[in-house]
């Protein structure tokens, strides 16, 4: 925990401490108790960096809040337990608009989860609006039809946005600027139609990183000493996919977010383009109104992920709640039997960047 400085803090402390109560209201008695008396202390917990990025309209984004939110207050930082639910019917009457993670939650990767696109499904049919946010570094459109060929019924989401997306418009704000691109080649959708020329490292003006290669590399340790030419040259890093590590069947393999954290802890400059940064979350939310007809308040708005680093830090940043989906990439840690483990539940929440509102074994109705 963090205390900001009296001196030089104290617009910021009114404002964080406005907007802390305010999201006590929302949790248990319990949570609310140690919300409230971290508010009223002074003492707030971390939120993520407000890194700059582009938004879709190819505009320099700014810091700018989502209706009804802050965009200079700190996420509060509780230590309670979460409610655990059976099912989403138990909150979907809350919400008007539904963002959901994809891998873990819907897929893992391999094989597709039903029961996870039928509970989005039912939300549809009672009038919600269900758009897929995720942390790939591919255009949505190529997300699509993998989720087709894995059997995830189109019915279960109105639409969806990418990390990908983003990073695609970081792209193209850079004309001809050399890159150094490292990914599967199943990326390179990223690039078309981009006038983006891919160079050796040693050329590059930037460094963008859809996933490590070799794929199944067990740390981003093979890569400091290249990543340690880039930071000593002032190279910027863009990571097309926040996330550290991702399903793929029964394994966790490393994502672009491993090397990027690398970097940053050498001294270098990363640019996120997906979450838990505000961008994508402005980008769904323009999807989202658009299909409503009309502005979506953060406040009916639930987030569902499976990791509280992103998916849920995320939903915080722009004052949605949110669901943890234990069966994903902590399933080894939550549900090692296939039961729920509270402990183990409070163990990885103790020092989570956010807290969920509440947390289900799978996604189902």
């Amino acid at each position: 925990m963090m205390r900001p400085s009296a001196t030089n803090e104290i617009a910021a402390l009114r404002a964080a401490r406005t907007n802390t109560i305010a999201y006590a209201r929302r949790l248990s008695n319990t949570a609310r108790r140690r919300v409230q008396a971290c508010a009223l202390s002074g003492y707030f917990g971390h939120r993520p960096a407000d890194l700059s990025a582009l938004t879709p309209s190819g505009a320099i984004f700014s810091a700018k809040a989502l209706p009804g939110t802050s965009a200079e207050a700190p996420l509060p930082q509780t230590s309670y337990a979460p409610p655990v639910i059976e099912g989403l019917s138990t909150l979907a009457s809350d919400f008007d608009v539904i963002l959901c993670d994809v891998w873990g939650v819907l897929h893992n990767g391999v094989e597709a989860y039903p029961e996870a696109a039928d509970a989005l499904r039912r939300f549809r049919t009672r009038g919600g609006t269900v758009i897929l946010i995720s942390n790939a570094p591919r255009p949505h459109r190529a997300v699509e039809r993998r989720l087709a060929q894995l059997g995830v019924a189109r019915e279960a989401f109105d639409d969806l946005v990418t990390s990908g997306d983003l990073t695609r418009e970081v792209v193209a704000s850079r004309p001809g600027v050399p890159l150094f691109h490292m990914g599967p080649e199943r990326d390179f959708h990223l690039f078309e139609a981009l006038d983006a020329p891919r160079v050796a490292a040693n050329e590059a003006q930037y460094f963008l990183c859809t996933g490590p290669m070799p794929e199944d590399v067990r740390s981003a340790d093979p890569f400091r000493e290249l990543l340690s030419g880039f930071a000593s040259r002032g190279v910027e890093f863009v990571c097309a996919n926040p996330d550290l590590v991702v399903e793929r069947g029964d394994e966790l393999v490393l994502c672009a977010g491993s090397l990027a954290a690398l970097y940053e802890s050498l001294g270098g400059k990363v640019l996120y383009a997906g979450k838990p940064h505000r961008p994508i979350y402005e980008l769904a939310f323009a999807k989202a109104g658009k299909r409503r007809g009309r502005q979506v308040s953060p406040a009916r708005v639930l987030a569902i992920g499976d990791a509280p680093r992103t998916d849920i830090a995320g939903a915080h940043a722009i004052g949605a709640r949110s669901l943890l989906v234990a069966k994903g990439i902590h399933a080894k840690e939550l549900m090692p039997k296939g039961v729920l483990l509270r402990a183990a539940l409070e163990r990885l929440l103790a020092d989570a960047p956010g807290q969920p509102d509440a947390v289900i074994g799978e996604l189902r109705w």
